[in-house]
């Protein structure tokens, strides 16, 4: 007998591709994908605005990045200390509102400049409850800690996620033909909103899903959420939080994902790039050593082979940091 619910999402060889340029955008679990898809070397941009957990917010940062008008000091506020913007993840924080102010307009310019040669949009929707801010109607990406009474919560509707997102669509389909979008709900389960709660608004995500999916073709879904709650289905996949998705759940996804997606070229480029992404995240136990000057010189020949084999794979990054270290020993 068999024990399991497989997943098997329908296979399209070639939907994910080296020579593609991937933008990701959405939740902490698309961050997980995206280390993924950065440790083998995919070209990925993740996230210029950090972690977004619902629709509304990856909108209003969508329209910004296409526009590309830089924030302003008025888009901050100061709290404990720290400069903040209601449309960004903590990690934009800053004590000094210029520097805060800064990295946040480097961020977007270049999403921004990128955004034309993208070939690959994925979104990962990890909440349909929203926090609205009540001074100005605001639907907030964070809420920096600040008190509930600032905020407002709801519960968005299909329709209105989907009215939402449908002008994006249309902007991809016209602007942007070579690119397609690729949806995933977050398998992440967000137990502050209540296991009933959390049920209410992963349907809303997948109905909304469903419903773009039917208004456009370049509208796609990878089930990431299904293969945790269906397939793996068991507390051993969840990390000690027992919220998130542990380490090997995340692996086990990727595997889906590599076996759905990629070109059997990828997925040597993969494998290869891996094991050269390891070696350069190593460091001796002893010091710079000799031993060590040798191994990096060994990596650096096996990057070296690897752009020739493979010369439309950026390594020069790399190769000018492998250089460094060696000359430093």
């Amino acid at each position: 007998m068999n024990f399991r619910t497989v997943i098997d999402p329908p296979r399209h060889l070639g939907y994910l591709d080296h020579r593609q340029h991937l933008l990701l955008l959405g939740s902490c679990f698309v961050e997980n994908m995206g280390a993924w898809l950065q440790q083998r070397k995919f070209d990925v941009d993740i996230n210029p605005f950090g972690t977004l957990y619902n629709p509304e917010s990856i909108v209003r940062n969508w329209e910004r990045m296409v526009s590309g008008a830089p924030f302003t000091a008025d888009d901050l506020f100061l709290s404990g200390g720290l400069w903040h913007s209601y449309d960004h993840h903590s990690r934009f924080s800053s004590p000094d509102r210029d520097s805060a102010l800064a990295h946040i307009n480097r961020r977007l310019a270049a999403a921004h400049d990128r955004l034309p040669a993208t070939d690959r949009i994925v979104v990962t929707w990890g909440s349909a409850y929203v926090y609205r801010l009540n001074a100005t109607g605001q639907v907030v990406a964070n809420c920096h800690k600040q008190p509930a009474s600032t905020f407002t919560r709801e519960l968005l509707a299909v329709d209105d996620i989907v009215a939402r997102w449908l002008p994006i669509v249309r902007y991809i389909e016209s602007s942007l033909p070579q690119c397609r979008l690729l949806f995933t709900v977050s398998p992440i389960r967000h137990l502050s909103d209540g296991a009933h709660g959390n049920q209410l608004s992963k349907a809303t995500l997948l109905l909304a899903i469903d419903r773009l999916q039917r208004e456009s073709r370049i509208c796609d879904y990878f089930p990431s959420y299904e293969i945790l709650m269906d397939d793996l289905r068991d507390y051993r996949f969840y990390d000690t939080d027992m919220t998130h998705p542990s380490a090997s759940a995340i692996a086990y996804i990727s595997e889906v994902l590599t076996e759905s997606y990629l070109t059997p070229e990828s997925r040597e480029i993969a494998t290869q790039w891996y094991k050269i992404y390891t070696a350069l995240a190593h460091r001796p136990l002893t010091g710079d050593t000799e031993g060590y000057r040798t191994f990096l010189q060994k990596t650096l020949d096996r990057v070296i082979r690897f752009h020739q084999a493979y010369p439309y794979i950026d390594v020069s990054h790399e190769i000018e940091e492998l250089k460094t270290r060696i000359k430093q020993i």
